[in-house]
């Protein structure tokens, strides 16, 4: 393991896989449950479907087989009353597809991940041998919603608008929320809404944060943060780097990101703040997750 200091690697320990989600302590999380007000439940989830949700190239839409007993019967009723079966289902999908978590393990730069961990431990057949999704287990903290779209006075927020930390900052403040140590952020853009309408026109780039953004979020000690975009931070890349904000918060930080969120209810309601949980699947040596986010507001 490296001997360099980055970001947060080392703050928790030389073998810490769970990054800023160490942040979310027992005292952080009860303090959380203050940020319910109304008590509605908001699912952030887009639905899984064939088709109807926005993919990156190379990943494929999601497959679904159904195995209906009805086509065979007998096979059921031999251990139970006629008429009475079960039916199920096999799924196969990228775990970036639709609306999910990007694990620790997810990028890597000079080619290591986060901590210092080497980013060749991740094997084809067995995965991510450190920072797995299965090590982040949950997120259950405050969330803050940052409506960009609404501060900016548009109805959505057109690429390539780069927020900055005073961005973010500024559409905190006239939300009349503060941004605290061990939050989650969530970021709206109202971007998403172009998928739906114009598949050509969402591929062409993506509103989101660059690096002076992850400035504040290091200062902050921010948790986790989520969007609803393709990748939290902004397509093109910010100075053109590739992958410049993953490379901030995922590999130096530790912060892990929630992407493809869907937001426009919670924003309607001026739900600014909420108790957030996150459950990933447990998928040993996952490079990130499938997620159906449930915020409290």
């Amino acid at each position: 393991m490296t001997q360099q200091k980055t970001g947060n690697w080392g703050r928790w320990g030389a073998e810490d896989e769970r990054g800023a989600l160490n942040l979310l302590t027992p005292d952080v999380v009860k303090a959380a449950s203050g940020a319910i007000k109304t008590g509605k439940v908001y699912s952030l989830s887009l639905p899984i479907q064939r088709e109807g949700i926005p993919l990156v190239g190379y990943r494929s839409a999601p497959l679904r087989l159904t195995m209906l007993n009805t086509s065979d019967k007998a096979m059921f009723e031999a251990y139970g009353a006629k008429g009475t079966g079960a039916n199920e289902d096999y799924y196969a999908m990228p775990s970036h597809t639709a609306t999910h978590m990007d694990a620790l393990c997810h990028v890597y730069h000079d080619d290591t991940i986060y901590n210092g961990f080497p980013a060749d431990s991740a094997k084809t057949h067995t995965g991510a041998e450190r920072c797995g999704i299965e090590k982040a287990r949950h997120i259950v903290g405050r969330a803050v919603l940052l409506d960009m779209a609404a501060y900016l006075r548009v109805e959505r927020v057109e690429p390539p608008r780069i927020f900055t930390g005073a961005d973010l900052l500024g559409c905190a403040d006239s939300q009349g929320v503060e941004i605290r140590s061990g939050d989650i952020l969530l970021i709206r853009t109202g971007w998403l809404q172009t998928f739906f309408e114009d598949p050509e026109r969402w591929n062409q780039g993506q509103p989101g944060i660059g690096k002076d953004a992850c400035k504040l979020i290091a200062e902050r000690d921010i948790a986790a943060v989520g969007a609803d975009n393709i990748a939290v931070e902004a397509i093109p890349f910010d100075d053109n780097e590739f992958l410049a904000v993953h490379i901030l918060l995922l590999r130096n930080l530790g912060v892990p990101l929630l992407e493809l969120l869907t937001l426009d209810e919670m924003a309607a309601d001026k739900a600014y703040e909420s108790l957030l949980v996150v459950a990933p699947l447990m998928v040993t040596g996952g490079m990130g997750s499938p997620i159906n986010p449930i915020a409290i507001g």
